[in-house]
């Protein structure tokens, strides 16, 4: 999981359980997502690269690179 890349499909931000869709075993599925940086605030449609995995479904996102 750690450094796949989902989109976010549910606000993430201070104070803020968000949601992102990652592609898992040909599919994809919802997380529960937090910031890395929990001043961050990521909008919906970004894509965001996990930092850590908590297992079952939560994961700690951050923005993706553009480029």
């Amino acid at each position: 999981m750690i450094g796949k890349e989902g989109r976010v499909t549910g606000r993430i931000g201070p104070g803020l359980v968000g949601e992102v869709m990652i592609a898992v075993r040909g599919g994809a599925e919802a997380f529960y997502a937090h910031p890395v940086d929990p001043r961050d605030e990521i909008g919906v449609g970004s894509i965001v690269v996990v930092v850590e995995y908590h297992p079952p479904r939560t994961v700690y996102v951050a923005a993706a690179l553009a480029g």
